[in-house]
């Protein structure tokens, strides 16, 4: 499941350098994440790191995209 960043974002700039796969970017309001590039951190670390990161826990699973950790990780090697 690719995750989200919802509007408890602060424009903190902590997340962008802890993605692995490099899907978060700023957008018109707050940070985004490419759901095409998210793999949770799966294939590179043990948890999300935006998530880790966050001061304040707005990088959070999204619903609307679930996928198995073999999904995950397959898109990760995609990508690397």
């Amino acid at each position: 499941m690719a995750l989200l960043i919802n509007d408890d974002c602060t424009n903190c700039d902590a997340c962008v350098d802890s993605c692995p796969n490099e899907a978060i970017s700023e957008g018109d309001m707050i940070y985004v994440i490419d759901p095409a590039k998210c793999t949770e951190c799966v294939g590179a670390e043990d948890e999300p790191q935006c998530a880790l990161v966050c001061p304040v826990e707005a990088c959070v699973p999204d619903p609307e995209r679930v996928e198995s950790k073999e999904a995950l990780q397959a898109k990760y090697e995609g990508l690397h």
